[in-house]
């Protein structure tokens, strides 16, 4: 984990590093996904070096990217023997992704930028298959709408199953973080839930239930046609609270398109 502040603008950035050095640990968490001989592995943020030693033990090949300078050029002289492994100085933000073929994603990012390295990666033209990035535990939770589901949850679900792997204790970091540490696996559906063109429909959608809710003056739907909705795709009705799941999402966007064709 790293968790980046900048206090005087970009001349003055200052970056504090949580790093996983134990080697048994690593190869659990490594361990855990599907990575194989296989496949190419894209690595946010070098560091020590530590993963990125386990990491190049079980794929074909790693590009891992690295900010900082000092870290780069010690890892650099550290990882010199490994022969599929490809160093790249910079930020990973700006780092152009693969265009083609298949790649999967490892990586301890940097706590900071949780939101822009996920965004990057989902929103690249040829996304990753999986993702394994360790975070912040609360971070996770938001993309997997718990305790509520969000808009930024729901839209990640159209093209991505999610599920957290492992939970780290915060002594397995140095320095000891003072936040909650998670594993999460994203995947990425062979097919989505919805396409581009509904997909933008969707986000609208859910961007005026949330302001207006599905049954209020101004909703999208009446109370009969949601009830009905749901009732004819075999789904609980909506709870007093209003707390909705993703799929009674899907099934209400659905029936406001047949009504409304939006």
């Amino acid at each position: 984990m790293r968790r980046e502040r900048r206090p005087n603008g970009p001349k003055h950035l200052s970056n504090s590093q949580n790093f996983i050095t134990d080697t048994r640990l690593l190869h659990r968490i490594v361990n855990i996904s599907s990575i194989t001989r296989e496949d190419t592995v894209w690595e946010i943020g070098t560091g020590k070096g530590h993963l990125t030693q386990v990491l190049c033990q079980k794929c074909g090949f790693l590009y891992s990217v690295e900010i900082d300078r000092k870290l780069f050029e010690k890892a650099k002289e550290k990882l010199s023997p490994q022969s599929n492994l490809k160093l790249i100085y910079g930020d990973f933000l700006k780092q152009s992704l693969p265009v083609r073929g298949q790649y999967k994603v490892f990586a301890n990012i940097p706590y900071f930028i949780t939101t822009p390295i996920l965004d990057k990666l989902t929103g690249a033209p040829n996304p990753p298959t999986d993702m394994w990035l360790i975070m912040e535990k609360g971070a996770a939770k938001r993309f997997l709408g718990i305790p509520k589901e969000t808009k930024k949850s729901l839209l990640l679900k159209v093209n991505w199953n999610m599920k957290i792997l492992y939970h780290f204790a915060k002594c397995d970091f140095h320095p000891m973080p003072s936040v909650d540490s998670v594993l999460l696996h994203l995947t990425k559906k062979a097919e989505p839930d919805l396409g581009k063109r509904e997909l933008a429909s969707f986000e609208k959608f859910i961007e005026h239930s949330l302001r207006c809710g599905f049954t209020g003056g101004t909703g999208l739907l009446t109370k009969k046609q949601v009830s009905a909705a749901l009732r004819l795709a075999n789904l609980p009705p909506i709870p007093p609270s209003g707390e909705t799941l993703y799929i009674q999402w899907l099934c209400l966007f659905r029936c406001y398109r047949k009504y409304y064709g939006g």
